[in-house]
């Protein structure tokens, strides 16, 4: 085990996963005004970052054109959380063959003379998380949706 599996990982993705308990098939369908996704657009961008940065620390390059699979649907709750359940196993897989020594060492090329090592690459990763929860947060106040406790700690 290294230091993301057992420090960093756990808990970054339960708000995702709360996200989905808050929303319904029919909720993925809107849309704000504007040049803007529907929701489920959103969802579905969200897990093509993950499928990118879990690709990065298999391979040590960030490619953001790497595309492995996607949901059933972007239109229901239940394809969504097979899917994320399933990039989450393979995320995990991804960083458990790394020891402490390949999480610490800067190996992963993200393009511009930027080298990033595994714990870095994560630290962003988790960044782009952040980023979806706050403009999922949008969406849920448009849609007049009752936000949980640890959502309004955590996001607002």
């Amino acid at each position: 085990m290294n230091t993301i599996i057992n420090d960093e990982l756990p808990g970054n993705h339960d708000l995702r996963d709360q996200f989905f308990d808050m929303i319904n098939d029919h909720d993925l369908s809107y849309k704000l005004p504007g040049h803007n996704p529907t929701l489920g657009e959103l969802c579905d961008e969200l897990g093509q970052i993950q499928q990118v940065y879990t690709h990065s620390f298999r391979t040590f390059t960030l490619d953001w054109a790497y595309r492995d699979s996607k949901p059933d649907s972007i239109n229901s709750v239940a394809s969504f959380n097979a899917w994320f359940a399933a990039l989450d196993a393979d995320m995990y897989a991804a960083l458990s063959v790394l020891s402490e020594a390949d999480v610490q060492k800067p190996q992963i090329d993200r393009g511009h003379g930027f080298i990033a090592s595994p714990f870095v690459q994560f630290q962003v990763y988790r960044e782009a998380l952040l980023i979806f929860y706050a403009k999922a947060s949008v969406y849920l106040r448009a849609l007049e949706k009752p936000i949980n406790d640890q959502w309004k700690a955590w996001v607002g």
